[in-house]
């Protein structure tokens, strides 16, 4: 490096105002701002868009929120002068046809199908109407479709009732499976009677073994289920049979017997025991006593008859009081 002798740099300088020379020019705050957030957004991008995101969406919920109950009264209000507009078109549901139904009552039908006095074919949800039917309780199946300009067709299949079950002073209508499916409204007259808690869910088993002896179902009035555990027959006459817990089948099986060789459901008596295997045991209508007193009465009878010369009829004799006998097998 060359040194320069301080008379050389004195001879070539020249006198220069200070004020004169020109003044460097510094970045302002905004362009070291803008500058540092384009290194933020470069460094911090993804962070930064979620962050305004998640602001923007609460935002928008939180007005939403202030002003949902003005949107729920315009929408109301909009759908409410759709459907005016649509049912003043012509397109108001007019006829409802309903086919299929015994134990469900229109009402019911009605009351699902949430038709209002002015909702039109257009606006009416087939599909939610079809969903509300088929969860009634004696629905199967069911088909809802509506035809332009203004008609609801709806065909039901309802289930198959097996009988009737009483219980608290109700008569309801059954399915195999033991489900209420309705009331009894006379329909199903010629269906059995069962009667008694649990009497539904196991009434099936039961009227399956009566159908293979017709003639035990005549004067038959209804089942009794006693206890949850056996059957009690009962006639139109009084006569209740007692069928024990096991072995029901059987015991119908001698009961029939006895029925065709001594018409013993025809006979004078109240009860019929067959709970003990191997035996049968009947109560007559009339004690001992009743029956003594009878036949002195009787018998006295024919004595004033006689002496008045009139004669005097031979009633048909009782059973004796109780009858403990042996079965005969029916085999």
């Amino acid at each position: 490096m060359q040194q320069v002798k301080s008379e050389a740099f004195l001879a070539g300088a020249r006198l220069v105002n200070p004020r004169a020379m020109p003044v460097p020019v510094r970045p302002s705050s905004r362009r070291k701002l803008t500058g540092n957030f384009g290194r933020a957004w470069v460094l911090h991008r993804k962070s930064m868009v979620r962050g305004v995101m998640a602001f923007v969406l609460v935002a928008v919920a939180t007005g939403l929120y202030i002003v949902r109950d003005p949107i729920a009264v315009g929408a109301t209000m909009l759908a409410d002068i759709a459907q005016g507009r649509f049912a003043d078109a012509g397109f108001a549901i007019g006829e409802i046809s309903i086919t299929g139904q015994t134990l469900t009552s229109e009402q019911e039908i009605f009351d699902a199908l949430g038709i209002e006095p002015h909702t039109s074919t257009v606006s009416f949800d087939v599909e939610a109407a079809r969903q509300r039917i088929a969860a009634l309780p004696a629905i199967a199946s069911v088909n809802v479709r509506k035809t332009y300009p203004g008609d609801v067709i709806v065909n039901l299949v309802e289930k198959v009732p097996v009988a009737r079950w009483r219980v608290d002073g109700i008569t309801f209508v059954v399915d195999a499976s033991g489900e209420q499916i309705g009331e009894d409204r006379g329909a199903y007259g010629d269906l059995p009677l069962v009667v008694g808690d649990g009497a539904n869910d196991d009434a099936l088993p039961m009227i399956r073994a009566l159908d293979q002896y017709p003639d035990l179902k005549n004067g038959l009035v209804a089942l009794s289920r006693i206890a949850d555990r056996r059957w009690d027959m009962i006639y139109d006459t009084g006569l209740r049979v007692q069928l024990p817990e096991l072995g029901t089948a059987q015991a119908l099986r001698h009961l029939m017997s006895y029925q065709s060789n001594y018409q013993l459901l025809d006979r004078d008596v109240t009860v019929i025991d067959l709970r003990v295997d191997g035996l049968v045991a009947v109560r007559p209508t009339k004690t001992e006593a009743e029956m003594a007193k009878a036949e002195e009465d009787r018998k006295k009878a024919i004595i004033e008859r006689a002496k008045s010369g009139q004669p005097y009829p031979m009633p048909p004799r009782n059973l004796p009081s109780q009858t403990l006998a042996q079965p005969a097998d029916p085999e």
